[in-house]
């Protein structure tokens, strides 16, 4: 490929991130209310894109073959047993993520 057009294509991806980044404050900005849905949409969507990752994550996921499961269900539960205790997101997941890999290099 030509260097061109692998600069026009990060200048693309660039300006786009940036007016995706801008677009609310531009429309929502100012004094206006925001809108009752885009609040609604807010406080919804964070848990309704977690709950299609892990679903995403454990699709491939066979209960009955070998090791069933059983990595993928330990993470979970670090994961949860994590959040619970400490509340950190990053925690939880970098938790969760650091024993699966231990579980699947090591130990399985």
């Amino acid at each position: 490929m030509d260097r061109s057009y692998d600069a026009l294509l990060v200048a693309v991806i660039g300006a786009v991130t940036i007016a995706i980044r801008f677009l609310p404050f531009i429309v929502f900005g100012g004094k206006r209310k925001t809108p009752e849905y885009v609040t609604y949409l807010g406080k919804v969507l964070p848990y309704a894109i977690m709950g299609m990752l892990v679903i995403y994550c454990l699709r491939n996921v066979s209960v009955v073959a070998y090791p069933f499961g059983i990595p993928e269900f330990i993470a979970c539960a670090v994961v949860a047993v994590l959040h619970i205790w400490k509340r950190n997101t990053l925690l939880s997941i970098a938790g969760g993520t650091a024993i699966y890999m231990v579980i699947v290099q090591m130990v399985i």
